[in-house]
């Protein structure tokens, strides 16, 4: 039978009613709930392993001009941010066990009304690791003031050149004063460096010094770092507060939302690509190929690629590709070129490396951190483009305009949004330690911000899932291939 089409909209209607009936439970009820175990993530404080804890006194914010402490202003151990907060209601799924991090909650970052430090004998020390990324003299510039202002803290230092400058450098001190306008200007003024990192060194220093507050702020691998220096000083029982604020413009730091410095990354980004790509529309059989950061991840890239609409084909380091036959690069590209008469490529410089020739010497290089040296995918693909057009069309003209803005991108100020999104950060982090907390990140979960544990930030992985709609959105804009070879 075939049904007219009023009939088959009342079906229509009356089977997605009984859909949601099996979700809510019943038509007449207002809400669904279920009660997932939840499993609170433990985030290490000082009370835990030290005996020379100062009593809790009030948070002096309460006599601060500038705030009002009012009834849900302070943060309450029970406060928490989920991991997840999406769900398949649906029957048919069966719920994830909390074991498989679904049901995970942090503790929701902010000021605590009994602090564990007093103020005039508090000494912060502030270090930045690793290479350059927007925001990090926002992040020491907020650090600073925040201490300041907000906890009367008067001895804060910065320590030059990355971790090494701990035990090869003197300390310099820092003041609101000093730092007023760092957060206009791109790098560290502290100064940075990979490498360098001895534990016991770094952390007699510390004592030494008598440093009982210390900020890193890195990647990664500084990261990885911190929880050392976090756990030899559990070990030696120090009163001494450590934070991590993650940094890199690659955004591969898991769990966060993202780093500080990502969306000003994007937004310069553009500026390669729109150059790219005026050059190769300016050209016969013009191709504007544009190398962006992101050794293990694409997300700037891809972002990059949605913001454009002007890129045609995006390489990352998550997904494969080939160069020659049938659904290769090479011939997506000779496509484009005779349907619009140019092409704008964009690869992370991660992506491909598996493609390039390496000499043994070369498969064993790195770098100060101990990552593997990557070899240069854009004048890699800049050679070989060249070499297929001259092989397959002798006689047409073609041109490679090949642009690399890495130092331009790393090397800029913050814009606005990653200048606010550096003070929320920087101030998190001062809530956390001054309420005696330690060995965490602070970091936006879902919007919220939390307090993560060192352990948890310096495992997790943030890569691209290709799987999602996103990707299938880049595919979507750009029309190019999965590149998976036949067979």
């Amino acid at each position: 039978m075939v049904l007219s089409q009023p009939e088959a909209s009342i079906l229509t209607a009356v089977s997605y009613r009984q859909q949601l009936e099996q979700v809510y439970g019943s038509a007449s009820d207002d809400a669904f709930s279920f009660s997932p175990t939840i499993t609170l993530q433990k985030l290490p404080h000082l009370s835990e392993y030290t005996n020379h804890l100062q009593p809790a006194v009030p948070n002096p914010l309460d006599r601060n001009p500038f705030f009002h402490p009012t009834d849900g202003f302070y943060i309450n151990p029970s406060d928490v941010i989920l991991r997840q907060v999406v769900y398949d209601l649906s029957p048919s799924r069966t719920l994830p066990s909390p074991s498989h991090g679904r049901y995970l909650a942090y503790h929701r970052a902010g000021p605590r009304n009994q602090i564990f430090f007093d103020p005039c004998t508090t000494r912060a020390a502030i270090v930045t690791c690793g290479g350059l990324c927007p925001g990090m003299n926002t992040v020491i510039r907020e650090l600073v003031v925040g201490l300041w202002d907000l906890y009367g803290v008067r001895q804060i230092y910065g320590i030059k050149a990355g971790y090494r400058g701990f035990y090869s450098t003197h300390p310099i001190e820092l003041n609101p004063k000093l730092v007023r306008n760092w957060h206009k200007r791109g790098g560290t003024v502290l100064e940075t460096s990979r490498g360098g990192f001895d534990l016991t060194r770094i952390v007699d220093a510390i004592e030494h010094r008598g440093f009982n507050q210390v900020y890193i702020i890195g990647g990664d691998g500084t990261m990885r770092g911190a929880v050392k220096i976090f756990e030899e000083i559990r070990r030696r029982k120090l009163r001494v507060g450590v934070a991590g604020i993650p940094k890199t413009v690659d955004n591969d730091v898991g769990i966060i939302d993202r780093s500080f410095g990502f969306q000003t990354a994007v937004e310069m980004a553009q500026q390669a690509i729109n150059a790219a790509h005026v050059e190769a529309e300016s050209a016969v059989n013009g191709i504007g190929l544009v190398k962006l950061m992101g050794r293990s991840t694409g997300h700037i890239a891809l972002h990059a690629t949605l913001s454009s609409r002007d890129v045609d084909c995006c390489l990352i380091p998550e997904t494969e590709f080939y160069l020659e036959a049938k659904g290769g690069l090479f011939e997506f590209l000779e496509q484009r070129l005779k349907e619009r008469g140019h092409a704008v490529l964009v690869v992370a410089e991660g992506a491909g490396q598996d493609l390039i020739p390496r000499s043994d010497a070369q498969k064993e290089e790195r770098d100060e951190s101990g990552n593997l040296v990557f070899l240069d995918v854009g004048a890699w693909l800049n050679s070989e483009l060249k070499k297929w057009w001259a092989r397959d069309h002798p006689d047409e003209l073609f041109t490679v305009k090949y642009i690399d803005p890495t130092y331009m991108i790393r090397a800029v100020p913050a814009n606005a949004t990653d200048n606010l999104y550096c003070t929320l950060l920087a101030h998190s982090a001062i809530h956390g330690v001054m309420g005696g907390y330690t060995g965490f990140v602070s970091g936006p979960i879902n919007g919220n911000y939390a307090y993560i544990p060192l352990t948890d930030v310096a495992q997790a992985k943030n890569e691209v899932n290709t799987k999602d709609h996103k990707w299938a959105w880049v595919r979507s804009v750009t029309n190019q291939p999965d590149f998976v070879k036949p067979g």
